[in-house]
């Protein structure tokens, strides 16, 4: 086995060369593969500096050697001799005529034994080494660089085409032809398309609105289902609000005589709101976790866009409609049988509808100049009854001092004016001699809950006029309510005498409105912006003050303070603006002028019910909330039957 022998065999080929590089050829239109391949493998390159003698350059270096050589010697008799000079001279004085004589002496021997003795042979030059390139000291060491790689690579070129045409204007003709053909068609392929589209919009008319959305295609349920995961999450993360909202009792309340607190629950909010004023609130008469929120802005130096949202208690972290108006929201209002109509009025004096089954953000119907549209800021709108032709309709208030009466005929709206405000004693002497009659400032009306006909309006001036929509050139009666403008006049809900109004002049007032004189007044130390009766009882009305507090009273308790007054918006730039009782829950909602509404809860002595006694069942009813009043009144109108 020692002994076998292998063979191996040494080759010139580099294994590292690659063997499989092609290259395009212009003339073939291809690429090919390269049949030589350079093998070199280079393992150490240096560049030295040595030259042949026989070359050219080594004997131009060999001819500058010798001639250096040849001057060198004497280049250093020169030196040496002027350094003896040198050296002379700077040698004492004294000496000076010595050296003289001895240097005359040395002159002529030299020159007798030069004369003797033959000249020698120049001195042969010794061939200098030249130093090894190799033998140095210094050292120095460098890092290996890595091995350069270069890839490249070309696309093949694109295919060109050559076109010309010429244009004229039949061919322009024709081409335009052609398109309003196209054009026919697609809309022909359309039309059966929009027929069953109408068709099956009046079969879903027939049936009842079981949801705020419709579930008719599979992106409708996508969003359905994540809107209920919405609403879950966001259940989630208020879940200490949801529990106190639906099982919080203040049992504190049982210690406190009379006196009641409101406890904050949700707060809703929207980005694109926060420069505006909540400027109406209204519940939903049907879905009762929702309410619709009106954005504009009480300042009328700076007016801008408004907008429309509608929240649930069950999302407060974002609201379910937004629609947004060019002009501010002022006020809005449900239809009562048709929970999906809002009416809104705008700052620029025009009304509209939204309808919140169509997927749209542009109102359905909308007032104009044409269509007699208000010249001045629309304060309020309420829903009526249908017409004799079952038309629906609204009535709206402005400051132009027109109450006004829309209908939706068809596809539009058609006004109707109810009466015009006219101020009495308040005539202008006009050009010619002309009488201008002043009207008043309408910015609040309400209709009464059992008789159709009966509205009030509060105006600017203060007064509160009792009107009816059978009569439209006089009043049936005038109230002189307050010295400032009332902002808020509501009908009691149970008793068909009594109403409520509010004004800026700080003072809150209880009517009946077959009596001049108001039966309860109530100063609050600031201007009122709204007044609400609540649902649940006939003695309970809840007011707002600009100073940010929110005051809740219960006649049947107590006829001279409220039960109630807290401090809702801290801050004193902020100002509360309006308020709203839930109509089933114990709950208020209140808006604020920084685009805020707060949602609190009733504690127990702000809306307690009747105790029962022991043997008699508790009575319930509009009759009881109404003897609770008309007991009230009576004790009112008693003292001043006497005197």
């Amino acid at each position: 086995e020692l002994k076998e022998e292998f063979t191996r065999i040494l080759t010139a080929n580099n294994p590292h060369a690659p063997q499989n590089i092609v290259r395009y050829s212009f003339k073939e239109r291809a690429y090919k593969p390269i049949s030589y391949v350079d093998q070199m493998a280079i393992h150490f390159s240096l560049n030295g500096n040595m030259i042949l003698k026989d070359s050219d350059e080594g004997r131009r270096q060999s001819i500058k050697l010798s001639a250096a050589a040849k001057k060198a010697p004497v280049e250093t008799f020169a030196v040496t001799s002027e350094e003896a000079e040198i050296k002379g001279e700077e040698s004492t004085e004294n000496t000076q005529p010595a050296g003289e004589e001895e240097a005359e002496r040395s002159g002529t021997a030299e020159v007798a034994e030069a004369a003797e003795v033959e000249e020698p042979p120049p001195p042969s030059v010794k061939e200098q080494k030249l130093a090894n390139q190799f033998n140095f000291i210094e050292r120095a060491s460098r890092t290996l660089n890595n091995p350069m790689r270069e890839r490249a690579c070309q696309s093949e070129p694109t295919p060109c085409k050559n076109f010309s045409a010429t244009a004229n204007q039949w061919k322009i003709y024709d081409a335009y032809v052609e398109e309003l053909q196209k054009m026919e068609r697609s809309k022909e392929k359309e039309k059966p398309k929009a027929q069953i589209a109408k068709r099956e919009e009046e079969k879903k008319k027939g049936r009842k609105l079981t949801s705020l959305e419709s579930q008719s295609d599979d992106i409708n349920k996508i969003s359905k289902a994540a809107k209920i995961m919405e609403r879950m999450v966001n259940q989630n993360t208020f879940d200490d609000i949801a529990q106190d909202f639906k099982y919080f009792e203040d049992a504190s309340d049982e210690y406190r005589d009379q006196q009641g607190t409101l406890l904050p629950l949700w707060k809703f909010q929207y980005d694109k709101t926060k420069r505006l004023a909540v400027t109406a609130i209204s519940w939903n008469p049907k879905y009762k976790d929702l309410f619709a929120v009106g954005y504009g802005s009480y300042d009328f130096m700076k007016q801008g866009q408004g907008m429309l949202l509608l929240y649930t208690m069950k999302n407060p972290s974002f609201p379910e409609y937004v629609f947004s108006s060019e002009s501010g929201i002022m006020c809005l209002d449900f239809h009562n049988d048709h929970p999906y109509l809002v009416a809104v009025g705008f700052y620029d004096g025009n009304v509209a509808i939204y309808n919140l089954k169509k997927a749209t953000y542009q109102p359905s119907y909308k007032s104009s100049a044409k269509s007699g549209k208000h010249t001045e800021p629309v304060w309020q709108v309420k829903w009526q009854k249908d017409d004799m032709d079952n038309n629906l309709n609204f009535f709206s208030v402005s400051s132009d001092g027109r109450i006004v009466s829309w209908t939706l005929v068809k596809n539009e709206l058609v006004h109707t004016d109810v009466i015009k405000l006219s101020v009495e004693g308040t005539t202008m002497q006009g050009p010619e001699g002309l009488q201008l009659q002043m009207l008043g400032c309408g910015t609040s009306f309400d209709f009464h809950k059992k008789i159709d006909y009966l509205f009030l309006v509060g105006t600017e001036e203060g007064r509160i006029y009792k009107c009816s929509k059978c009569y439209s050139s006089q009043f049936l009666d005038v109230f002189e309510a307050h010295h400032m403008a009332v902002d808020s006049v509501s009908w009691n809900p149970y008793h068909l005498k009594v109403f409520i109004s509010c004004s800026s002049d700080w003072t809150v007032k209880i009517w009946d409105h077959t009596i001049k004189a108001p039966m309860f007044v109530y100063d609050l130390n600031s201007a009122v912006g709204d007044v609400a009766w609540s649902p649940y009882s006939s003695t309970v009305f809840a007011a707002v003050t600009t100073d940010g507090k929110a005051h809740v009273f219960d006649l049947n308790i107590n006829k001279y303070e409220a039960l109630c007054t807290q401090l809702v918006v801290a801050k004193k730039k902020n100002k509360i603006t309006h308020i709203q009782f839930n109509p089933v829950y114990p709950v208020v909602i209140i808006g604020d002028e920084r685009g805020h509404v707060i949602s609190l809860k009733l504690s127990p002595n702000l809306h307690r019910m009747p105790k029962e006694k022991k043997g008699q069942e508790v009575k319930k009813g509009p009759e009881v909330e109404i003897a609770k009043l008309e007991k009230l009144l009576n004790l009112v109108r008693e003292p001043e039957s006497k005197a």
